[in-house]
């Protein structure tokens, strides 16, 4: 998960994106299999590649869609398979079964083998983005604890903050309150003296 990128999308990447993805809605793909084409191509995960084809660039080529599906139904109507079966129901009745059953025999193996691989490759696809999925879920509950844990110290950082900010108060209010009474106390500690009549000093009594 750590390899795959998680940076913004650029304009030629949601174009390859719909490039890849109308490719094989043409030739009868799945889009899974296009989103790990993407992915693959631009190291991003087949989820990433499905989330950003359905909430943005699908909405972009809606005729170009429609377009391709067309095109895989006309395709559908000229293959060879499609030809074989047409023609086995064209026949006369009084044609003998054995081309008929052939080209049922045909038709039958062909689609059988086709649905096949198919079906296994969107089984293994469907595994990868379940696991991918189980993967994401797992780094949103790491980072959602790593949240909690990180809002819990900041609160507990605040609180240590406010408690300390009440203490450098006090300080500040008992030095406020003892330079003041220093400052009393000096005043009241000086001796005053006055001159008397023979001109010496004397102490005057408090």
């Amino acid at each position: 998960m750590s390899s795959n990128r998680q940076d913004a999308w650029s304009q030629d990447e949601d174009v390859l994106l719909a490039e890849v993805v109308l490719r094989h809605i043409r030739e009868g793909g799945t889009q899974l299999q296009a989103f790990e084409e993407v992915g693959k191509k631009l190291s991003r995960t087949s989820a990433a590649c499905g989330f950003r084809w359905n909430s943005f660039v699908r909405k972009q080529y809606k005729s170009g869609i429609e377009l391709a599906k067309k095109q895989r139904k006309q395709s559908k109507k000229h293959s060879p398979i499609s030809k074989v079966k047409a023609e086995a129901q064209e026949l006369p009745s009084h044609v003998d079964s054995p081309p008929a059953e052939a080209a049922s025999e045909v038709f039958s193996m062909g689609s059988m083998i086709n649905y096949l691989q198919k079906a296994e490759e969107a089984v293994r696809n469907g595994e990868k983005v379940k696991s991918e999925n189980a993967q994401l879920h797992e780094e949103i509950s790491y980072l959602k604890e790593k949240l909690q844990g990180t809002e819990a110290e900041l609160k507990e950082c605040e609180a240590k903050f406010n408690l300390l900010e009440e203490d450098h108060k006090s300080l500040l209010a008992i030095f406020e309150k003892a330079r003041k009474m220093a400052l009393l106390q000096g005043n009241e500690d000086k001796v005053k003296f006055q001159m008397d009549k023979n001109g010496n000093l004397q102490r005057l009594n408090k």
